[in-house]
């Protein structure tokens, strides 16, 4: 990517393993599991907001309602969807106020083989990525992840909520 994003090797083969055999983790993050130790930046008692633990972009983040629903247009009604959908833009905000951002991509993504907890992941494209190295290449894992320690997760995730508050 740039020269400032540090990148790690990430094993795509034991994600997607522990994708389609394993608890749902958005569930498990919502009942704060102790091997699901994401920082949490929004909750508002329906919906939360986290920061990715596999990111591939600065401040990667993810949102999801907290009821384990699995299809993102059936499985809300309208006023839901445009409630959680405000919650993707509240958050959008938050994170384009904390981290430098050309481009912000919502995307969302799962599938019912894995992952199938309805979910949005909210991603800003650094400033100065060239333009091979964005989009979907810019948010895949295959390209590596971001390395960062727990301090520095707790911070931004701070940044965000701080964000998020004014």
């Amino acid at each position: 990517m740039t020269g400032s994003i540090k990148r790690v090797p990430f094993d795509v083969e034991s994600y997607s393993r522990r994708s389609r055999t394993g608890p749902c983790f958005i569930c498990a993050i919502v009942s704060r599991a102790p091997d699901q130790p994401e920082e949490i930046v929004y909750d508002d008692g329906e919906h939360i907001a986290f920061l990715a633990r596999f990111a591939s972009l600065p401040g990667y983040v993810l949102v999801a309602p907290k009821a384990h629903i699995e299809h993102v247009v059936r499985d809300l009604t309208e006023d839901q969807f445009v409630a959680v959908m405000r919650v993707v833009r509240r958050v959008a905000l938050a994170l384009e106020a904390s981290v430098p951002c050309e481009r912000t991509y919502l995307l969302s993504l799962g599938s019912q083989q894995g992952n199938a907890h309805l979910h949005w992941h909210i991603a800003a494209l650094p400033p100065g990525v060239p333009y091979e190295q964005q989009q979907y290449h810019a948010l895949m894992a295959e390209n590596g992840i971001i390395e960062h320690t727990s301090e520095e997760a707790a911070a931004l995730a701070a940044k965000m909520r701080n964000a998020l508050d004014t």
